[in-house]
């Protein structure tokens, strides 16, 4: 029986078995990072059971590609637009038509993207000024 060694808490087989299949990878994309976030770097390919680069190709690649999370805000931005645009006419205790309705929802679809853009901008500017 062969010893199994243990990399980065995954046993050394299932690395290898990974690894079967898939086409060689030969360029290398890096970053440097404190010994702080390099230990929470670990501690997330831990929790999914992945060693660290690995982990970190599969991050990479996702943050690389467009991100159906971005869709699905959008779309919770152009409800809560579609909500503002017609709660305040009836707030206000105006008539709705079905052209103003149409006109509404003709706004939300053509304003929706500029609006999410929006919000993802106000969060990446509040969480460079916690940094």
């Amino acid at each position: 029986m062969q010893p199994i060694i243990a990399v980065e808490g995954i046993e050394f087989d299932q690395r290898l078995r990974r690894s079967k299949g898939r086409a060689g990878r030969k360029v290398v994309a890096s970053a440097k990072v404190t010994p702080e976030e390099h230990v929470e770097l670990q501690d997330a390919a831990r929790r999914e059971n992945k060693a660290l680069s690995e982990w970190a190709r599969e991050v990479l690649l996702r943050e690389a590609k467009p991100n159906r999370a971005d869709a699905l805000l959008t779309e919770i931005v152009a409800m809560r637009l579609l909500l503002n645009l017609l709660l305040k006419p009836i707030a206000c205790g105006e008539v709705m038509t079905p052209e103003m309705f149409g006109t509404v929802l003709t706004n939300v679809r053509t304003a929706k993207h500029k609006a999410a853009q929006d919000v993802m901008e106000q969060y990446a500017i509040a969480d460079q000024k916690e940094n």
